[in-house]
C-alpha cells in the first residue's frame, strides 16, 4: 500500500495500492479489449433499473477466459495487469500453440511461471482442475456452478473458498460462511485470489468515486415525500414508520429476499449462523 502525502485536503486521506511493484506494466492485448458501453444503470427501455450509477471514466472491457478449457497445454505467465472491470487483477498467459488468455491473477503468482488446466495439473496456484481431483481443504477459486459453464463464484479480490469433503457432490465452504454443494465435475483453480488489499484502499476524495461510475446516494430522510416513504415532514421529524423502507415501500432490515423455491435451495444445506 501507498499513503500520499497531504499535499492538497483530498490526498490527505489516500491510500493506494502501490501497482508499480506489482504490475509489469505492460499494455494490455488488443485482441482481448472490447468496447464497454456504461448504460448509467438503465435497462434497454431506458428506464433506471440500477441506482446510482452513471458517468465514470471510459473503459475497454478485458476478454477473461473463466472457462479454462485449454485443457493439458501448458501456458506462461507474461504480464500482470490491471484490470478497471473487477477487483482482482488478471495475468496474461501465453500457450505453447500461441494463443493467448486473461485469467483471474491468484495470489504469489508471478512473470514465467507455468500453469495448466485439467485432471493432470500439478496442485499449484492458477492451475485449473475438476473438484473430484483436488485435495480435500484445498484454498479454491473461480468456482464453476454447472459443468462447462466457466467459473461463477469466487472471483473478487482476495476470496477463496475451501473444499471441505468429496462424496457424490463436493462440499465447499464459502468466504461468507455459506455452505453448498458442487458437482465433482466442476472446475476450480488453486489459490486465493490476488490484489487482496483491494479492500484497504481509501479514496480521498468523491471525484475518484465518481471516476468509478458511482453516483451519489441521497438519504430518504432528505427527499421529497413524493420521491421516498422516509421524506416530509417538518424538520428533522424521523422516518414516520416503525422500520426502514426502500424506495418503494419494501422492508430493508430483516426481511428475506431469497426465493423460496429457488432452484439451488437443494444445495445448500448450511449457512453463516
Amino acid at each position: 500500500m501507498k499513503r500520499s502525502k497531504a499535499t492538497n485536503p483530498s490526498r490527505r486521506h489516500r491510500l493506494d495500492i502501490n501497482y508499480r511493484e506489482v504490475l509489469t506494466g505492460v499494455r494490455p492485448q488488443k485482441r482481448l479489449r472490447v468496447k464497454f458501453k456504461t448504460r448509467a444503470g438503465r435497462n434497454h427501455s431506458g428506464k433506471v433499473t440500477m441506482r446510482h450509477q452513471g458517468g465514470g471514466h471510459k473503459q475497454l472491457y478485458r476478454i477473461v477466459d473463466f472457462k479454462r478449457d485449454k485443457r493439458d497445454i501448458p501456458a506462461k505467465v507474461r504480464s500482470i495487469e490491471y484490470d478497471p472491470n473487477r477487483s482482482s487483477f488478471i495475468a496474461l498467459l501465453v500457450y505453447i500453440d500461441g494463443a493467448k488468455r486473461y485469467i483471474l491473477a491468484p495470489e504469489g503468482m508471478s512473470v514465467g511461471q507455468t500453469v495448466m488446466s485439467g485432471p493432470k495439473a500439478p496442485l499449484r496456484p492458477g492451475n485449473a482442475l475438476p473438484l473430484n481431483h483436488i485435495p480435500v481443504g484445498t484454498p479454491v477459486h473461480n468456482l464453476e456452478i454447472t459443468p462447462g459453464k466457466g467459473g461463477q463464484l469466487v472471483r473478487s479480490a482476495g476470496g477463496s473458498a475451501i473444499l471441505q469433503s468429496k462424496d457424490k457432490f463436493a462440499v465447499i465452504k464459502l468466504a461468507s460462511g455459506e455452505v453448498r454443494q458442487l458437482p465433482l465435475a466442476c472446475y476450480a483453480t488453486i489459490g486465493t485470489v490476488g490484489n487482496a488489499d483491494h479492500q484497504n484502499i481509501e479514496l480521498g476524495k468523491a471525484g475518484r468515486k465518481r471516476h468509478l461510475g458511482i453516483r451519489p446516494t441521497v438519504r430518504g430522510t432528505a427527499q421529497h415525500p413524493d420521491s421516498h416513504p422516509h421524506g416530509g415532514g417538518e424538520g428533522r421529524s424521523g422516518i414516520g414508520r416503525p422500520s426502514p423502507v426502500s424506495p418503494w415501500g419494501k422492508k430493508t432490515l430483516g426481511k428475506k429476499t431469497r426465493k423460496l423455491k429457488k432452484y439451488s435451495n437443494k444445495y445448500i444445506y448450511g449457512k453463516k449462523q
